[in-house]
């Protein structure tokens, strides 16, 4: 088809939905569309309005939106991939279609650290957008779904790289939502990709036995068909196999061949009223032997995506277990369609839209309000993607957390005074501890005191829902601020110490400005606060501030090897910033001041030692040995030959330094007990020892001390080659 013929299938697929819908605006958002994108062409060559125009056609004829849905859809990429802005789109046809539209597309305009921060902000800006107006995500979904249905002509990392972004975001979104039949086909697109092989398989499978089971469920089909005439009751049946990915992933997980799957078949049977599923269920046992314990009633317990039908598993003829799913045909829109369909009934005047069933992506967003984007993203895996669990209050109230919840999560749900007052927690009528794993059906009772102290800072560990460590969180931050400032203050000097930075540097009045606008804190007190009660890890907020860092770095060396003229000599210099009598731990490192100095444990230096030292990422100068391995000469050249550093010790040395020595010896009694006596009169701190027998009778002993330098080593060195039996006291390296 032409552009203009698909632009006017879409125009007939909306008129028979919503003959009211504004086609005027319409066919402007696809006419400027189709101008801002004039040039520009996909992967396979065509016009890339087809694209938009796709997704607009999803929308249309699987979801049935609204006028507003389908001219954003058509509008989607202009923000992103043409001169169009916000303002424009707002002008020429409303500010809802322009925000719509800025909620789908992604963030052009800043610079990320990894391409991991970049997909991480991208998803949480969409679902920033969607809680404001859920069809953002509805049209997100619908572009994906068209981007993997085109898939075939990216390269095969981009299949595989953005294949894995559906498994893991979209088709989890999908299924958040409702829309089964979009996340069945996000499912099965992606694995086609992930594991091309496996889905071949699958199919070719399926295609080899299509005859056999096109027969049985033909067969199962016509029984149900007939018993339910019987019955009198009004009912439609449906059978399919499950979808690829559904079947890859029990055949996987559970290493089992096609034909031991469990369920392959599935049958649905859609009535007029509530009262008709129930008395199907009577129909189907009373047809097939029901399998104990695979019965769900999801009518009295909906999931929390609204989704509403009767799940029983019956073995059927020749032993072949199916499943059979019964609902009316409002609950079987909803369950095809999720959110849309409630868009669908409120268009149509049937009903009022229940967007409150989705409140939940509200309440998600809420408690993420001020995290950055990896705990976001990894509260979103867990409240949004993560299966449920159905726990019953003391009064039968129903309570759904997700999987692994805690009783912690349980007493948050209920309300955050619950949370922080509890002091211990009951299980259909038995205490149990704060980290037990709720389990479906449990009822759960929390004991509360007026004298409670408040939450533990581990319970933020234990929670499993954002809910709950949201709440705990904000208890600290509003009881403890003195407290969370003292910690978030040691906790940040320590992480910018590996940096070889000093806070007295970082925040000084010159820094101070561009430190709190990169960290997006109006003072420093509410940084080291957010810091002290969870809100912020130290590590995140020095990671963020890496070109100021660096800045002081540079500094710092411009500073070591700039020098001035000795007065009266002018023909003589000296160094600008005198060189330094001690150092970090007893070295002092050339060139650089106040900087994070470690031992290497591969060769563990002590003073009276040749040293050398390495340029770490992130944890300052690592010290070796010049004889350890790790540091030999050909080492030091190459890629990484600028990363090597002249270091040396200081003057002024500390009192102890950790070291290995290994001991070869004929084995013997009373050998331990003879190395304890050196180590004891030379007054030598022991770490750790450890000493095992060869089978040829020599003894290898390896013991960790602590001296105050080398000839307090030498000596101990001495000490133990005297002892009887000893073949060689040497100090390992690399």
């Amino acid at each position: 088809m032409t552009v203009q013929e698909k632009y006017q299938h879409l125009e007939e697929t909306i008129r028979a939905y919503n003959p009211n819908a504004n086609f005027e605006q319409i066919r402007a958002a696809f006419v400027y569309a189709d101008n801002a994108h004039n040039g520009q062409l996909r992967k396979d060559g065509s016009p890339f309005v087809t694209h938009p125009l796709a997704v607009a056609q999803i929308l249309a004829e699987e979801l049935h939106l609204d006028s507003e849905s389908i001219e954003a859809a058509l509008l989607h990429d202009t923000i992103e991939d043409t001169a169009a802005t916000h303002e424009d789109v707002a002008r020429l046809f409303s500010p809802t279609v322009a925000d719509l539209v800025e909620g789908v597309s992604k963030l052009t305009r800043v610079q990320f650290s990894s391409k991991a921060q970049e997909q991480m902000e991208n998803l949480r800006k969409m679902l920033m957008a969607m809680s404001k107006d859920i069809r953002v995500i509805l049209i997100k979904v619908a572009d994906r779904l068209h981007n993997m249905r085109t898939m075939e002509y990216q390269t095969p990392a981009k299949q595989k790289q953005k294949s894995l972004e559906t498994m893991e975001i979209y088709a989890p979104i999908a299924h958040r939502l409702g829309m089964q039949k979009i996340k069945w086909e996000l499912e099965d697109l992606s694995l086609k990709y992930i594991d091309p092989i496996g889905y071949r398989d699958i199919i070719d499978s399926l295609n080899e036995k299509a005859a056999e089971y096109d027969g049985f469920m033909a067969t199962i089909h016509n029984q149900i068909t007939q018993r339910l005439k019987e019955a009198g009751i009004h009912g439609v049946v449906y059978g399919r196999m499950k979808h690829p990915y559904s079947i890859y992933r029990k055949m996987y997980t559970q290493d089992k061949n096609l034909d031991d799957v469990f369920d392959l078949f599935a049958f649905r049977v859609i009535v007029d009223t509530m009262a008709d599923c129930y008395n199907v269920l009577g129909v189907i046992h009373d047809l097939y032997k029901p399998i104990l314990g695979r019965f769900k009633d999801y009518i009295g317990t909906p999931k929390p995506n609204g989704y509403q039908s009767l799940h029983t598993t019956v073995m059927g003829q020749n032993g072949i277990p199916f499943e059979v799913q019964i609902r009316t045909g409002e609950m079987h829109e909803v369950a095809e369609y999720g959110i849309a369909a409630h868009w669908k009934y409120k268009q149509n005047g049937q009903g009022s839209g229940d967007e409150s069933s989705y409140e939940w992506v509200r309440r998600l967003l809420e408690n993420q309000e001020g995290s950055d984007a990896e705990d976001f993203i990894h509260s979103l895996k867990v409240d949004m993607f993560a299966d449920e669990v159905f726990v019953f209050t003391p009064q039968g109230d129903i309570i759904n957390l997700p999987n692994g919840a805690t009783p912690i999560d349980f007493a948050y749900n209920i309300h955050s005074a619950v949370g922080n007052h509890m002091v211990a927690a009951k299980v259909n009528g038995r205490i149990v501890q704060y980290d037990y794993h709720l389990k479906n059906g449990d009822i759960v009772e929390v004991v509360t005191s007026k004298n409670a102290h408040g939450p533990s800072r581990d319970w933020i560990k234990i929670a499993r829902s954002s809910n709950a460590r949201s709440k705990i969180r904000q208890w600290f931050k509003r009881e403890k601020r003195d407290e969370n400032i003292a910690n978030g203050r040691l906790s940040f000097e320590a992480e910018l110490k590996r940096t070889g930075v000093s806070l007295k540097e970082l925040t000084n009045e010159e820094n101070l400005p561009a430190v709190l606008k990169r960290v997006a804190y109006g003072n420093l007190d509410d940084m080291y606060a957010a810091i002290g009660y969870g809100g912020v890890s130290s590590q995140k907020l020095v990671g963020r501030l890496r070109e100021e860092i660096a800045s002081i770095t540079q500094k710092h060396q411009a500073d070591s090897q700039a020098t001035v003229p000795v007065e009266g000599q002018p023909e003589v210099s000296r160094p600008a910033v005198p060189a330094r009598s001690h150092g970090e731990q007893g070295i002092i490192v050339e060139g650089l001041n106040n900087c994070l100095v470690k031992f290497s444990k591969c060769c563990s230096p002590v003073p009276g030692d040749e040293v050398i030292g390495f340029i770490t990422r992130g944890y300052g100068v690592s010290v070796h040995r010049t004889d350890c391995p790790n540091a030999a000469p050909e080492r030091r050249r190459g890629e990484e030959a600028d990363r090597w550093i002249k270091v040396s010790w200081a003057d002024k040395i500390r009192d102890d330094y950790r070291t290995t020595l290994e001991v070869v010896a004929k084995d013997r009694i009373n050998l331990i007990v003879d190395i304890s006596t050196v180590l004891s009169s030379t007054k030598t701190r022991v770490m750790s020892l450890n000493a095992r027998s060869t089978h040829d009778g020599f003894a290898l002993i390896t013991v960790e001390v602590e001296v105050s330098g080398g000839e307090q080593l030498q000596t101990v060195m001495q000490r133990l080659n005297q002892i009887s039996g000893t073949m060689r006291v040497t100090r390992p390296a690399g």
